[in-house]
């Protein structure tokens, strides 16, 4: 009967327009969730009418929700190195505890990047979800099964150990003063000896190490600098460079050596063009090749170290002018042991460890998932989503390869909720929930009229 469809039809507008409310109430106090996304109310008929083309019988309506969970948020800036967005597709991939060890009944995932160390350094986010990432080796690489959930780790910043470096490169600049007067050898007897006819390997070192005493091979360089180098287990070491003008033209004595076991690094002639630019061709290659089997004698690993004297034919290294010598500071990589100060993270989704003695060191990778419906995903606690039938099976992706977004660091995505759009929909719900009232009202009115026939 029409009368009791229509009742029914105007109790399933009451049921329809309450689940929208709710829908709609948690949008406006999502507003300024991060990663949220908004939840739309689909309204669809149900219909219960037969074949008849003269009798109607009303079936209703119902409110089904659809969260548009590939919708992207405004990527808002911040302040936290911690704080990640997404620019494009793909989630973080958390779960609800630091330990390691996952599966795919255990992960989650989430848009909602706002993470910070709790008290055991763990990067969780305001919901209390670990975010997850591939440990980095030695050579910062991943492992090579990506797809293993078994090698995702717990992201921990506090946890990690300092590290020392050992120096490979050192670049050199400098002015080497050309109207130096090549003086005879530091001798008894100089005026007997031609200049520098008589120098040979070590004579400079051996000066220096002597304390600066004259004599049979013993000659004061016109220019000497230090530089401190470390081995492999953080320990300083000086490198003294020790340079004498030759009587060729244009050309000059160089000698390296380790003031503290006062072995010989390397030596050779450096040359210069007309012009004071180096001369990388007329210069010897034991002073611009790579110098290995560097023993510190103190345990440590032997050293392999290149030392860059600059480019050929410029004067970005050392060059030759007519002003005093001097030595610019050098650039020496490899540092101290240090302890970690703060992280980085890179759009490639890179953690990089900071140190306090200057170094940076990559120690994770963050993955990102991917879905081919991600509208699909069932919604969990948190702001975060668990795989689905609908969502397909995830695919754990390197940030920027296969579909996935690029990660972008402090930075946070906003709520997708439009508040104009929300309270629009409120009014439009509370008057077509009146309007159902009236449905059930004009109906039991009816329904009334019915019954007093019989009266």
């Amino acid at each position: 009967m029409s009368v009791y469809g229509a009742l029914y039809s105007g109790v399933s507008g009451l049921a329809a327009n309450s689940n929208a409310l709710g829908m709609f109430a948690d949008n406006i106090s999502n507003v300024n969730t991060v990663g949220y996304k908004a939840t739309k109310a689909r309204f669809s008929t149900m219909v219960t009418e037969g074949e008849s083309q003269t009798v109607y019988s009303p079936g209703g309506v119902q409110a089904t929700p659809q969260t548009l969970v590939s919708g992207q948020g405004l990527l808002q800036a911040s302040t936290s190195a911690t704080d990640l967005g997404i620019m494009g597709n793909g989630f973080f991939v958390v779960s609800g505890s630091p330990n390691n060890g996952l599966d795919s009944s255990s992960i989650q995932f989430t848009r909602a990047g706002s993470f910070f160390p709790d008290d055991d350094g763990f990067l969780r986010n305001t919901a209390g979800l670990y975010l997850k990432g591939w440990p980095l080796d030695d050579s910062g690489n991943p492992p090579p099964n990506l797809s293993n959930l078994s090698t995702l780790e717990t992201i921990n910043i506090s946890g990690l150990t300092g590290t020392a470096a050992a120096t490979t490169m050192v670049g050199l600049g400098g002015k080497l003063q050309t109207s130096l007067v090549a003086n005879p050898l530091e001798a008894p007897d100089p005026a007997a000896v031609p200049p520098y006819a008589g120098y040979q390997v070590g004579d400079m070192q051996s000066y220096v190490m002597n304390g600066g005493a004259s004599g049979p091979g013993n000659i004061k360089p016109d220019f000497l600098r230090d530089v401190q180098v470390f081995d492999s287990q953080g320990g300083a070491h000086t490198i003294t460079i020790a340079v004498l003008k030759s009587s060729t033209v244009n050309q000059w004595h160089v000698e390296l050596f380790d003031t503290t076991t006062g072995n010989a690094i390397t030596s050779g002639d450096i040359a210069f063009k007309t012009d004071g630019s180096l001369d990388l061709g007329n210069t010897d290659t034991s002073l611009t090749d790579p110098v290995s089997g560097i023993d510190w004698q103190n345990g440590s690993a032997l050293s392999t170290i290149t030392f860059s004297w600059g480019s050929d034919g410029k004067t970005d290294g050392f060059a030759q002018y007519d002003s005093p010598s001097t030595l610019a500071s050098p650039s020496v990589n490899g540092a101290v042991f240090g302890n970690v100060t703060g992280v980085e993270i890179t759009e490639e989704g890179i953690v990089i460890a900071q140190f306090d003695n200057g170094l940076a060191k990559p120690v994770y990778q963050l993955p990102i998932a991917t879905f081919q419906n991600p509208d699909g995903l069932k919604r969990a606690t948190g702001n975060s989503y668990t795989q689905s039938d609908q969502s397909g099976i995830f695919s754990l992706q390197v940030a920027g390869t296969g579909g996935a977004g690029m990660i972008a660091p402090s930075t946070l995505e906003a709520s997708t909720v439009d508040l104009a759009q929300e309270f629009t929909n409120l009014i439009t719900t509370q008057r077509a929930y009146s309007a159902s009232t009236k449905v059930i009202t004009t109906a039991d009115e009816m329904l009334d009229e019915l019954n007093r026939l019989k009266r």
